[in-house]
């Protein structure tokens, strides 16, 4: 039933306290910078500290909030990512990411595509073929291992360190497909150490022998990685600067739209 007065509906008590308490916390989880703790979400969202221990424990159990145990403090899982990852391969992300990598493999000559996040995988949601080139493994609905390819360590380094190592724990974290790549948690560490201070994030043959690709993160308003903009070449006489420039200028033009 339609109620008489939509406003005044909106201002009711809401009937579900638990659903608006959890909500309320990963949303304030969601637009903190790090992991944060309990205490804090208790006094900041005005709940008893008991409602926010047993909200935040059932919400560890579903893979949506992440316990630090050692600095005692919560951030967001990788349910909630997934949630993300989920909203961002609809629209607008695709809708306005086609275009641009569109117009970048035509102005590099390559193949280009964008990717999300999709737990420790990335998920391509827009592929654009450039003719004659060889062929790739990636495509619209192909995951692949978010530590080997550029797309994902793009996203990786823009993520908090905490998210990282909950993502990857331990050597068994880090499946591989040609024996290329980092295979245990400090490898990959110091590869994102690399990807923060060059700005952008390479791979070589580590998903394709003889393919190479580069990546540039997209982030949202409040500096999460929705989505990476990669190009993936064969030629070795290529520059891969110049390319890494073209990328980098289209993540950040789809940036700025998603940001409207």
């Amino acid at each position: 039933m339609i109620p008489d007065n939509p406003a005044a509906e909106q201002h009711r008590e809401p009937q579900v306290p638990a659903a608006e308490n959890t909500l309320r916390i990963l949303s304030h989880l969601a637009g903190r910078p790090a992991p944060v703790a309990a205490s804090a979400i208790a006094r900041e969202l005005a709940l008893p500290r008991s409602t926010v221990y047993h909200l935040l424990t059932t919400l560890s159990a579903h893979g949506f909030v992440l316990h630090f145990r050692e600095e005692r403090r919560w951030g967001l899982g990788t349910s909630a990512f997934e949630l993300a990852g989920g909203y961002a391969r609809q629209q607008p992300l695709a809708r306005l990411g086609r275009p641009l990598v569109a117009a970048l493999s035509d102005q590099l000559g390559e193949s280009a595509h964008v990717a999300v996040m999709s737990g420790g995988d990335v998920l391509y949601i827009v592929e654009e073929r450039a003719p004659r080139r060889p062929a790739l493994v990636t495509d619209v609905g192909v995951r692949l291992p978010a530590h080997l390819t550029a797309s994902g360590r793009a996203m990786l380094a823009a993520l908090p360190r905490e998210q990282v190592r909950a993502l990857y724990p331990s050597a068994s974290a880090f499946p591989h497909r040609t024996g290329r790549g980092p295979r245990r948690p400090t490898e990959l560490r110091e590869l994102l150490r690399e990807v923060r201070s060059r700005g952008y994030a390479t791979e070589d043959s580590e998903v394709a022998d003889g393919l190479r690709s580069v990546g540039a993160a997209v982030r949202d308003q409040a500096g999460w990685p929705v989505a990476a903009v990669a190009v993936t070449w064969a030629d070795e006489s290529l520059d891969e600067r110049h390319l890494a420039e073209a990328v980098i200028d289209t993540a950040a033009v789809l940036e700025s739209r998603l940001k409207r």
